[in-house]
C-alpha cells in the first residue's frame, strides 16, 4: 500500500529535526567541555616560567628566628660561585635524576606489599637549589663550630646524615665555595669515641656498623647511588641555624669525600633516622619543617623549623606513611590524579601497591606505568593546539612554543589520603628547557613494581610541611607567593 505524500514528508521532516537536535547538543556538549577545560588551565606567560638574570626575593620566609633562605645553586641569588661551579646540561641533569632514582628504587626492590601506616619555638633558614649526587636539590647556609663558620648545605628529606668537609682532608676534598671547615679552630668541637652508644647510632643513617679508627676515634662512611662517598670522623659540633644553638649536634667530619659533589660543603639531614637533625632538634622544634622550593634559578623560597604561631588553615593535611623498606623517606598515600579538572581513569590499586615517598632530591616525579601513561594521553589532548616537538632523555611530552607568548597549562591535580586534593602549581607542570621549549615533568617508571615519587618541581609553588609527630604532611597551595 503506498504512503500518502504528507506522511513520507512528515517522517523526513522528523529525522532532519532530529539530527539537528543531536548535531546542536553535541555541540553544546563538546562547548561545555572547552568551558569546563578553559577553567582549568592556567593561562601563562613564558617569561615567568624562566629565570632572569637578576636575584629576585620572590619567597618571603615566616617572620621566624630561625627561618632560613634558599636560593638556587646555578641561579644569580649565588654569585659568589661564579666560575666556580660548572653547571650542568638538562642532559646531564636528568641522567643524575636518574642516577639518584635507580638508587632510591633499589631500596624498595624487594617490597611489594605497598605502604604501612605508622599513625604517628621556630627557625626558618634560605634554601638554594642545586645539584648533589646528581639531582637538582636546594642549599642552605648554617654555622657549625665556636666561632661560627657559614658553609652552605644541600638539605635532603631523604638522608639521615648531616655532614660536612673537614681539614685537613686526609684524603680528599672536592672544590666548595666557602672555606673548608676546620675543626682545629673551633672550641666547640669534639670527636666521637668507639665503640660507645652514640658511635652505634651511625648503624640507623648509614646502614653500616661501628668502626673505629687506631685513636678509638668513631669512623662513618656513607656512600650515595651514583658512586659518590664521604668517610670520616662521627663528631659533635656546635650547629648555628639563624640565631638558634644547638650545642653537641652530632655529624660527620669529611676527610675523604669524592665523587659528583660540587660547590657545597656538605649535606643537611632532614630524614628519620635518630641522627637526623629533625630528631636532633626534637626537643626544639617538635619534629616539624617547612620550606618553599625557589620557583626558579633566580627566586629564593625559605626552610622553616618549628611551628611558631602555628599552621595556616588553609593547609591540607594527608597521613604520614612510614615505609618499611625505606624507614628514611617520607611516605604519602597517593589514590588518584586529575587534569584539566578530570579525575583520570586509573585504579587506586596502581598506586596502593608500590607506594609513593615525597622527596626534596628527586627532580622529576616517577609514576607507575599506567598512571603516568594516563596522564600522558590526557595532558597530550588537552595541549593539541601546541606543536610537539622531540623529547629529551627521559622527558617524551615536549613543545615547541615558539610562537606563542603565554600557554593554557591543563591543571593538573595530586589526590591523596584524607580527601585531600593537591593543585599543582602553574611553576610546577613543565620543565622548561628553553624559554621556548617546555617537556611535562613527569616520568614512567620502568619497573610497574617500583614506587611512586613525588619530586621537586612539582612541590614548587607549594609550601610543603612535615610535621612528624603528628604523622602528618601537609599542602598549602599559594602559600609561597
Amino acid at each position: 500500500m503506498a504512503i500518502p505524500i504528507s506522511s513520507f514528508i512528515r517522517c523526513i521532516l522528523y529525522i532532519y529535526c532530529f539530527s539537528a537536535f543531536l548535531c546542536l547538543h553535541a555541540h553544546e556538549v563538546r562547548e561545555t567541555t572547552e568551558i569546563h577545560h578553559l577553567h582549568h588551565t592556567h593561562i601563562v606567560q613564558l617569561s615567568s616560567l624562566m629565570p632572569s638574570t637578576t636575584c629576585s626575593a620572590s619567597t618571603k620566609g615566616p617572620k621566624r628566628k630561625a627561618s632560613l633562605r634558599v636560593i638556587h645553586k646555578y641561579g644569580p641569588c649565588f654569585q659568589s660561585n661564579e666560575g666556580q661551579v660548572q653547571v650542568p646540561s638538562h642532559v646531564e641533569i636528568l641522567l643524575q635524576d636518574q642516577s639518584r632514582v635507580n638508587s632510591i628504587h633499589s631500596k624498595f626492590s624487594n617490597y611489594s606489599n605497598g605502604n604501612k601506616l605508622w599513625e604517628s619555638k621556630a627557625s626558618t633558614l634560605p634554601v638554594k637549589s642545586g645539584l648533589i649526587l646528581g639531582t637538582g636539590n636546594y642549599i642552605v647556609t648554617v654555622g657549625f663550630g665556636t666561632p661560627k663558620r657559614d658553609l652552605k648545605l644541600v638539605f635532603d628529606t631523604g638522608s639521615d646524615l648531616t655532614w660536612t668537609q673537614c681539614k685537613p682532608c686526609t684524603g680528599q676534598c672536592y672544590k666548595q665555595v666557602d672555606p673548608i671547615f676546620d675543626p682545629s679552630k673551633s672550641t666547640s668541637y669534639a670527636n666521637i669515641t668507639c665503640p660507645t652508644p652514640s658511635c652505634f647510632q651511625l648503624s640507623s643513617a648509614t646502614g653500616r656498623s661501628q668502626q673505629c679508627s687506631t685513636s678509638k676515634k668513631c669512623i662513618y662512611l656513607a656512600e650515595y647511588g651514583d658512586g659518590s662517598f664521604t668517610t670520616g670522623y662521627f663528631s659533635k659540633e656546635r650547629l648555628t641555624i639563624t640565631s638558634d644553638v644547638m650545642d653537641n649536634f652530632i655529624f660527620g667530619c669529611g676527610q675523604d669525600n669524592e665523587g659528583l659533589f660540587n660547590g657545597f660543603a656538605g649535606l643537611l639531614s632532614l630524614g628519620l633516622a635518630q641522627v637526623s637533625l629533625v630528631k636532633q632538634t626534637a626537643q626544639k622544634y617538635g619534629q616539624f619543617f617547612s620550606y618553599c622550593l625557589p620557583s626558579t634559578t633566580s627566586s629564593t623560597g625559605h626552610l622553616t623549623f618549628g611551628k611558631g604561631n602555628g599552621v595556616s588553615n588553609t593547609t591540607k593535611f594527608t597521613p604520614m606513611l612510614k615505609l618499611s623498606q625505606g624507614p628514611s623517606f617520607y611516605g604519602l598515600n597517593l589514590i588518584g590524579i586529575s587534569v584539566g579538572g578530570q579525575k583520570l581513569s586509573i585504579p587506586t590499586s596502581v598506586f596502593s601497591t608500590v607506594g609513593t615517598i615525597i622527596d626534596s632530591g628527586t627532580v622529576i616525579t616517577r609514576l607507575p606505568p599506567i598512571a603516568y601513561n594516563a596522564l600522558r594521553t590526557t595532558f597530550r589532548k588537552l595541549m593539541r593546539n601546541y606543536p610537539m616537538t622531540s623529547p629529551i632523555s627521559l622527558l617524551d611530552t615536549c613543545y615547541d612554543l615558539s610562537k606563542s607568548k603565554s600557554v593554557s597549562i591543563p591543571h593538573i591535580s595530586f589526590l591523596f589520603d584524607g580527601a585531600v586534593s593537591v593543585d599543582l602549581d602553574k611553576v610546577g607542570i613543565f620543565y622548561m628547557l628553553s624559554p621556548t621549549q617546555a617537556c611535562l615533568a613527569f616520568a614512567g617508571n620502568s619497573d610497574p613494581s617500583n614506587i611512586a615519587i613525588f619530586g621537586n618541581v612539582q612541590q614548587k609553588g607549594l609550601e610543603v610541611l612535615y610535621d612528624v609527630a603528628r604523622g602528618r604532611i601537609g599542602f598549602r597551595p599559594g602559600g609561597c607567593s
